[in-house]
């Protein structure tokens, strides 16, 4: 089944609830399935995205004021309008971002769960109440909105990220900016004007496109409260630092190096089915990719090797328009080339290339960014392609002896987003989960990607800030809290001043 994405000549910004143009500076967005591009994304200046602070800020007052009910009930129209137009968004991701239509459609379910999650905000914002917390004395909390808050996110997932943080901001009562990746941009500012249909006021949301000048406006602009990020690690280390210098809230997300152990006693046949969707997946292009097998023994490493080879001479790459199909192309141009350069850097430093994908040729898509599945053997920490993030479909193994050889490798790693363990033994599951120095783990499952009611992030170099992102966490960190404690005193009676510290003892 093919679905053609309707693609705007150019891509601009929506602001106070209207497409908005300006002539200025502007790139053009390739379809990686062919090349070409019959698109432009325009690149906002600083008077544009600072255009869409005031409007965020001048809506802030009346929609921190709105019932969270009717908030929730945008979320809920939001979630309908979402569905009803899943063929259409998925269609611009692939147009834009090159992954198979089914991933793209699964792409938008997981950030519709999310809508669906902020649509419980009426029962998620109640907060503490306790009655005679001292002599005729209540006290209680609140979670209160922050403001006029940011999103920049990346291009792997251009509706799901998005999708992760802006419905729980606005329906928490805060009003938010959203700046997408110019890569992929179309997917977010359509997604964007359902907002709008489904009933969010104008600049409760507004969407800049841009590059590095937009994201130092959001960074430096006192009105913005907080800003949430997802991209690599350079990026997460920059933004954190630069935001909570100028006193905002950050929640930073980067980037990861994935283990999955396989043990001995796995279901090899399950695990090879596992890893082929984690490695391969997307093209790679995924922040919870399994990039490494940590095979615990030569005997565990062969038969996963064996498993992959077969599997992976039955993949069908091409255009991702084709559901047929089970990989796309990379991104762009250049990224195609990056990962092609760790290819060759683990053929120099002495890894073993089982298959080579470098010099796929699809028919009718020559000019497009096509790589086949590439499968290492003896990659070895200290590799390129063992220490550093690809992205893209490079799968290596790593071969060890015993679980704890492959559990330190995990640890010691700067890395620490995901990692997963293939094993029978619920003793070894328990002791890898307990004492694996990653965010999110999976016993038997590639991609632990938690469900919308739960937080996803990262340790070590993978987050910076203390909160996970959507989830329970997502409220927190678009809140924040307010104890009040309050007295009616009697009629008619006055008390002496109490100089010590108030207690329970008075």
């Amino acid at each position: 089944m093919k679905h053609e994405a309707n693609v705007t000549a150019t891509v601009g910004h929506l602001i106070d609830g209207r497409i908005v143009h300006e002539q200025g500076r502007a790139q053009p967005v390739f379809n990686p399935a062919t090349g070409a591009s019959n698109t432009s994304v325009e690149l906002a200046s600083t008077a544009t995205v600072e255009r869409a602070i005031a409007s965020a800020a001048a809506a802030f007052p009346a929609w921190r004021d709105t019932p969270p009910l009717k908030r929730a009930r945008v979320m809920m129209k939001l979630k309908n309008l979402l569905e009803q137009h899943a063929d259409e968004i998925a269609a611009l991701i692939t147009a834009e971002h090159g992954k198979v239509l089914n991933d793209a459609h699964g792409e938008l379910q997981r950030g519709i769960e999310n809508v669906e999650f902020a649509m419980g905000v009426p029962e998620l914002l109640k907060g503490e109440h306790s009655r005679n917390a001292g002599p005729g004395i209540d006290s209680w909390s609140e979670f209160q909105p922050l403001g006029v808050v940011a999103g920049i996110t990346p291009f792997n997932f251009p509706a799901m990220v998005p999708l992760w943080m802006w419905p729980m901001a606005v329906a928490c009562g805060n009003t938010f900016v959203l700046k997408p990746s110019e890569r992929d941009p179309s997917s977010a500012l359509r997604i964007a004007e359902l907002a709008l249909e489904a009933g969010l006021p104008p600049g409760v949301l507004n969407v800049v496109n841009g590059d590095k000048e937009a994201v130092d406006t959001l960074l430096a602009d006192p009105r913005i409260q907080a800003v949430s990020f997802v991209g690599s690690t350079p990026i997460a280390e920059r933004i954190y630092a630069d935001g909570c210098k100028a006193g905002k809230r950050v929640q930073a997300l980067g980037g990861a190096k994935n283990h999955a152990i396989v043990m001995p006693d796995a279901d090899i046949a399950n695990a090879v089915s596992a890893m082929m969707g984690a490695a391969y997946g997307s093209c790679g292009e995924r922040c919870m990719a399994v990039p490494l097998i940590v095979a615990v023994g030569d005997d565990t490493a062969e038969a996963m090797i064996a498993g992959l080879k077969t599997a992976i001479a039955e993949m069908k790459v091409g255009p991702g328009t084709d559901n047929a199909n089970d990989m796309g192309p990379l991104v762009t141009r250049p990224h195609f080339e990056k990962v092609k350069a760790y290819v060759d850097s683990g053929v120099a430093e002495g890894a073993q290339l089982l298959v080579d994908g470098r010099a796929l040729r699809v028919k009718g898509h020559e000019e497009g960014y096509f790589m086949g599945p590439c499968l290492f053997d003896h990659v070895r920490p200290g590799m390129k392609i063992y220490q550093e993030e690809i992205f893209g479909p490079v799968l290596g193994i790593v071969r060890v002896k015993t679980l704890q050889e492959g559990m330190d490798l995990i640890n010691a790693h700067e890395y620490g987003n995901g990692t997963c363990i293939f094993t029978r033994d619920g003793e070894a599951a328990r002791y890898f989960s307990d004492h694996i120095q990653v965010g999110m783990v999976g016993i038997n499952v590639p991609l632990p990607v938690p469900v919308a009611y739960h937080s996803f992030g990262g340790w070590k170099r993978s987050l910076f800030g203390d909160l996970f992102i959507y989830g329970p966490d997502g409220v927190r960190f678009y809140t924040r809290r307010k104890t009040i404690t309050q007295r009616w005193p009697s009629a008619g009676v006055r008390e002496g001043a109490v100089f010590s510290f108030p207690s329970h003892q008075h």
